[in-house]
């Protein structure tokens, strides 16, 4: 089983300006803020990006809690393959469950559009579908917040 995660987040700039956000580690740390993580940290070097998170899982409910624990590691990692595609993977170390995809830069007329694509698996008995759509749950509103972010971002 897997649940699938499409998102478009739209920047009234340049394709060239969202990725440089995308590689600056402080716009990182400012969304890990913005999403307010318990812990986090930023490592990018050259075409690797790494976010580690950890997230409270007291807002869970108790089916995903058991699964989850008291907080969630997730552990974020693009390979960017050109200046405007990278493939994506969130890990969460010691549970059974991943997203994998893509995320995608496309510019038309000044204005870019970042299209994220995952499919989450969890490997779970008869609760995994739930677990998986908690997950897509949460990475949305993640995205949402990193768009916010974003446009604050480019704005300045």
């Amino acid at each position: 089983m897997s649940t699938k995660l499409s998102k478009t987040l739209t920047y009234d700039a340049p394709a060239e300006a969202v990725a440089a956000m995308l590689d600056d580690p402080a716009f990182r740390e400012a969304v890990l803020e913005r999403q307010k993580v318990a812990r986090g940290s930023v490592d990018i070097d050259g075409d690797h990006v790494r976010i580690e998170q950890v997230r409270s899982g007291a807002d869970l409910p108790s089916f995903a809690r058991k699964f989850a624990g008291d907080e969630i590691v997730i552990v974020q990692q693009e390979t960017w393959t050109s200046a405007t595609a990278a493939d994506l993977e969130l890990q969460i170390p010691g549970k059974p469950g991943e997203a994998v995809g893509t995320l995608v830069l496309t510019e038309s007329g000044g204005t870019t559009t970042e299209t994220v694509d995952l499919v989450v698996s969890v490997r779970i008995p008869l609760v995994g579908g739930k677990v998986e759509g908690l997950i897509a749950e949460m990475v949305g509103h993640a995205l949402d917040r990193e768009h916010e972010v974003g446009v604050e971002w480019l704005a300045r």
